[in-house]
């Protein structure tokens, strides 16, 4: 399903939802469609129904089920981002697999949340995508730390990576809520988003290189056989 334009104003914040369970999707799609400054430009049940969307250009934030029929929703965010960057897009998952949110991360989203949230939740986690935060677990922010260490991500995002960012990321390692790490760091919450969007900035802009690097390297191989 797909709105028109002229049934959203330039207020309302546009949402698409990529959810396969029907149920779920249509509920979220009832809950945000009863505020007042949001409205869904779209519902849809796979990656490849989404893509075929004309005003998908339209949207502001995105909430895309991780484990989808055909495309995955990890390699449905890479097609999206690669598209339309400034669409923010949020995972939804069952089950913290940190594998596999930290590969949607690394893809383009900037963030995920549980589907077992509660109303106010979702709410507050399209608002934080819309305007600038990224949600972000201790089960996440320790295999950031642990790729950090063991080398598996590059040099050039540890030393892109500030004191503070770093911080942060301890902090929710040790399983610190943002209210705790802004106290412990003489910040707001809203500060404490802004670190972790550009954490997550960091590591896409980092797997992009490297992706680029590992094309350029098979060409070659290709071209000296």
């Amino acid at each position: 399903m797909i709105l028109s334009r002229n049934q959203t104003t330039s207020e309302h914040l546009s949402v698409v939802i990529v959810e396969d369970n029907r149920f779920m999707r249509e509920s979220w799609q009832t809950i945000i469609n009863f505020e007042r400054d949001m409205r869904v430009l779209g519902a849809f049940s796979s990656c490849e129904e989404v893509l075929q969307s004309e005003n998908l250009a339209d949207a502001d934030v995105i909430i895309m089920d991780i484990e989808l029929p055909g495309m995955s929703g990890r390699e449905g965010v890479r097609e999206i981002k690669r598209r339309y960057p400034g669409i923010m897009i949020v995972m939804a998952t069952v089950f913290e697999d940190d594998k596999n949110v930290f590969e949607s991360l690394q893809n383009g989203a900037i963030g995920y949340l549980s589907k077992n949230v509660s109303t106010s939740e979702l709410l507050a986690a399209i608002r934080s995508a819309h305007n600038g935060g990224s949600p972000m677990s201790p089960a996440i922010a320790r295999r950031v730390i642990e790729s950090l260490q063991s080398g598996s991500v590059k040099k050039d995002l540890q030393s892109v990576l500030t004191d503070r960012e770093r911080e942060v990321l301890e902090h929710l390692a040790d399983g610190k809520s943002y209210a705790a790490i802004a106290r412990a760091m003489f910040l707001s919450v809203d500060g404490v988003g802004y670190h972790i969007r550009n954490v997550y900035q960091k590591l896409q802009v980092n797997s992009r290189s490297e992706a680029v690097r590992e094309g350029l390297r098979m060409r070659l191989i290709r071209l000296f056989r």
